[in-house]
C-alpha cells in the first residue's frame, strides 16, 4: 500500500511508506526507529529551504517514486501535512497533494504537522505513556507555534491536550504550557533561552511519520481534513470598500 506523505510547513519534506505485503523486498528500505510492522520508508527526501517550496516539492516527489521503482498509478493515498505555517509554504504543499489526489483519484489525508512532530519525539526520546510533549516551531514576528501532546503507548502515539495555537516563547511560558512537559521542535531551538529543548529531541520533521498517523487514524474511522491551519490572517488584506458619501 504505497502512500505519499508531503509537508511543506517548514522544510520541503517527502516521504513514500508502504506495507510490506505491498511491495517486493528487494524494494523495502529497513524500517525507521519506532516504525510500526510493515510500514516501511521505501524513499524519501528533505530539502531544508523556507522559501523555494513551489520549486522544489514536485522534483522531489518525481524523485522518490524513482527510487522505490513506484509508479504514480500504484499509489494508494495522499497524505499532506496541514500545518500550521505561513501562508505560501503550506499552500504549496496542500494545492500540490490535492492535485496529486485528484488526478490519480486517490483518498487524500491531512495531519497536522506538530502531531507528527510529537509523534517523533515520544519515539526518539522514549517518552512514556501519560507523559506530555510540547511541540514549539518557528511562527516567525518572534513568534511560535505550540501544540500540547500526551503520549498514549497507542499505534496513534500522541493526543491533543492543548493547542495549536501561536504566541510570543514568553507567553507560552506564562501560560504553563511547558510545564512538566518534554519541550521539542525548532522553536524550541531558536528560543532555548526561554524554551530550553529537551536533549537529543528532533527538530526536523519526518514526513514518514505523517503517513504512518494518517494510516492509524484512517484504520480507525478518524477524519482527517485537509484544512490548512495557518492560525494568523495573512499580512496582505484587499482594502476596505469605500463608503458612498450621501448626496
Amino acid at each position: 500500500m504505497p502512500v505519499l506523505a508531503l509537508d511543506t510547513s517548514a522544510a520541503v519534506a517527502v516521504a513514500l511508506v508502504a506495507d510490506d505485503g505491498d511491495v517486493p523486498a528487494a524494494r523495502a528500505a529497513p524500517a525507521g526507529e519506532g516504525a510500526p510492522a510493515g510500514r516501511r520508508v521505501l524513499a524519501a527526501r528533505v530539502a531544508h529551504e523556507q522559501r523555494r517550496h513551489a520549486e522544489l516539492l514536485a522534483p522531489m516527489v518525481v524523485d522518490v517514486l524513482a527510487e522505490a521503482s513506484i509508479a504514480r498509478g500504484d499509489l494508494t493515498g495522499v497524505v499532506a501535512g496541514t500545518g500550521p505555517a505561513p501562508f505560501t509554504g503550506l499552500r504549496v504543499g496542500l494545492v500540490t497533494a490535492r492535485a496529486l489526489a485528484l488526478a490519480l483519484d486517490l483518498p487524500l489525508h491531512g495531519v497536522c504537522s506538530l502531531d507528527a512532530r510529537a509523534a517523533q519525539a515520544v519515539d526518539r526520546l522514549t517518552v512514556e505513556p501519560g507523559a506530555e510533549v510540547l511541540v514549539v516551531t518557528d511562527a516567525r514576528r518572534r513568534e511560535v507555534y505550540w501544540a500540547r501532546y500526551r503520549a498514549t503507548g497507542q499505534a496513534d502515539p500522541v493526543e491533543l491536550v492543548a493547542g495549536p495555537g501561536v504566541a510570543t516563547p514568553a507567553q507560552v511560558v506564562a501560560d504553563g504550557l511547558a510545564e512538566g512537559a518534554v519541550v521539542v521542535g525548532p522553536g524550541a531551538v531558536l528560543y532555548a533561552e526561554v524554551l530550553p529543548p529537551s536533549d537529543d529531541a528532533p527538530v526536523q520533521l519526518d514526513p514518514a511519520v505523517l503517513a504512518r498517523l494518517a494510516l492509524a487514524r484512517a484504520a480507525r474511522g478518524v477524519p482527517l481534513p485537509t484544512e490548512p491551519l495557518y492560525l494568523r490572517r495573512p499580512d496582505v488584506m484587499p482594502p476596505a470598500e469605500r463608503k458612498r458619501a450621501l448626496g
